[in-house]
């Protein structure tokens, strides 16, 4: 049976393993710097920064969504951004992905937030399918760009 759920503290454990096995999943499993300090410090205190939703099937641990408001000043108001959806590889085709995604959209309608955003691997296929098939698509002309490390740094050294 399904049960998803707000986070609490003693699931930092579970969340960082699911980034994990996320990060493996993506071809990327040395990419995770996250800790269980990280989490606590900045998802479990008065202003968290990021919030997640937990899948169980019979009361276990399956897969999550983790998330985070963001403005849209197109919009003026608030949307929310999914970092990451992860449901377990044994656990999928089974409606939990789905599932998360609407709570996910009730929460958004809840909080009066204009959208969700996501972003999804160019080669995740299926992901895309599924996405699509639930009313997603994608925002045309625009792309995804990040500055980081010592790009970061040398972009904030300039006076």
């Amino acid at each position: 049976m399904l049960n998803i759920r707000k986070a609490v503290p003693q699931d930092i454990p579970t969340i960082l393993s699911f980034i994990r096995e996320l990060a493996e999943y993506e071809r990327e499993p040395n990419g995770v710097y996250a800790t269980e300090v990280d989490l606590r410090r900045d998802g479990f205190n008065t202003n968290p920064k990021f919030r997640v939703i937990i899948s169980e099937w019979n009361s276990e641990p399956v897969g999550m969504a983790f998330f985070f408001h963001h403005y849209s000043t197109w919009q003026g108001r608030a949307g929310i951004y999914l970092e990451d959806l992860y449901v377990r590889p044994e656990f999928r085709r089974r409606g939990i992905g789905k599932a998360l995604m609407a709570q996910l959209a009730r929460i958004a309608i809840e909080e009066n937030c204009y959208g969700i955003r996501w972003e999804v691997l160019d080669w995740n296929a299926l992901a895309i399918q599924a996405y699509e098939h639930q009313g997603a698509r994608f925002r045309e002309h625009w792309r995804v760009m990040q500055i980081t490390g010592a790009d970061l740094e040398r972009l904030a050294e300039i006076r």
